[in-house]
């Protein structure tokens, strides 16, 4: 969103854009926010952890109607696909308060793929008032479930313009990044947090990235681990004795874009990453069977690989042996 609010800010004369955090994941938004050097005026101070989905939404949705309330926005802009996001839709409604919605329109298909992200964007866009779809598959998705063309308007993908305004970076926030062999390796940049990829299928990929390891010397895996207990547990029994596999805690967005810069190939279940290695020219493995963004898949950046150790082993080894393949994938 920090295209937007800096896009806003330079309309003062029609737009006071007052920026609220609900401080979901406070660790990993404080780090973004610094990388684009805005600060929220409202922060609501709801942190996730440890809390289940309904207690933190329920609480957010508390919050944000008293913060509307004492507000009084004009319009509320929401984007993306988070619980915070579907909080303050619902509580802006409740209040008639018109709502747009940036990133709208991207489907899986699948409710439960992502989750509980899928339901969350479906629930946006049936209280939505304008519509800002990234792609023309997305807006076609808004139409067939009869949203007015009036209401949707395809813009392009906001990340991919906060991508843009990064600088290329010689040196790492993160002093460990510095010790990965980028010149003498080819190095992996996987990720992994998705709800519907933890328990047996994280511990499976990360037998996955073992044998990719232990068959390939030429190879260095950089592991950014969630902090949600559930991945780190895994990942750390599972990972941290791997000789060639560097595990980090979340990196700053500068720091994860210039290794997604240096890194040979992405593997992830991340939406994001999804869109930012297309716009890096790096090809993706996607960690998971169908994804909200298709055109990822359909323009050849990307591959869905799912989550079965096998075919992700397999898969990688094939790109290792073949680098037209990836060129290919890219070009």
């Amino acid at each position: 969103m920090a295209p937007v609010i800096r896009a806003l800010g330079r309309r003062s004369q029609l737009f006071e854009p007052v920026v609220i955090a609900t401080s979901q994941h406070r660790e990993m938004l404080t780090q973004a926010m610094a990388a684009v050097e805005i600060a929220p005026d409202i922060d609501l101070g709801l942190t996730h952890s440890n809390r289940t989905l309904a207690e933190f939404t329920a609480r957010a949705m508390l919050a944000l109607t008293q913060c509307f309330a004492d507000l009084k926005p004009d319009l509320l802009l929401a984007q993306g696909d988070t619980s915070t996001v579907v909080s303050a839709i619902l509580s802006a409604f409740y209040q008639s308060i018109p709502i747009g919605h940036v990133e709208a329109g991207l489907r899986s298909g699948d409710m439960r793929r992502p989750f509980p992200e899928e339901a969350n964007r479906r629930l946006a866009g049936i209280v939505t008032d304008l519509h800002f779809a990234p792609t023309a598959g997305a807006r076609d998705n808004l139409l067939r479930e009869g949203v007015s063309t009036a209401d949707v308007h395809v813009t392009g993908n906001t990340v991919v313009d906060a991508l843009q305004a990064m600088p290329f970076r010689e040196r790492f926030d993160e002093a460990g990044l510095g010790r990965v062999s980028w010149s003498s390796r080819r190095v992996l940049l996987v990720t992994v947090h998705r709800r519907e990829n933890l328990g047996d299928e994280l511990r499976g990929l990360c037998g996955a990235f073992r044998r990719i390891l232990t068959r390939h010397p030429d190879v260095e895996i950089v592991f950014p681990v969630h902090l949600n207990p559930k991945v780190r547990e895994v990942v750390f029994a599972e990972l941290s004795d791997v000789d060639r596999i560097h595990l980090f805690d979340p990196l700053s967005y500068p720091d994860l874009l210039e290794v997604m810069r240096r890194s040979h190939l992405v593997l992830s279940d991340s939406g994001g990453i999804q869109e930012e290695a297309p716009a890096l020219r790096k090809p993706i493995l996607i960690l998971r069977t169908v994804t909200e963004r298709p055109e990822v898949v359909d323009t050849g950046f990307g591959r869905l690989v799912g989550t079965d150790p096998d075919l992700v082993a397999s898969t990688v080894e094939n790109l290792l042996a073949d680098p037209e393949a990836c060129k290919r994938m890219v070009s």
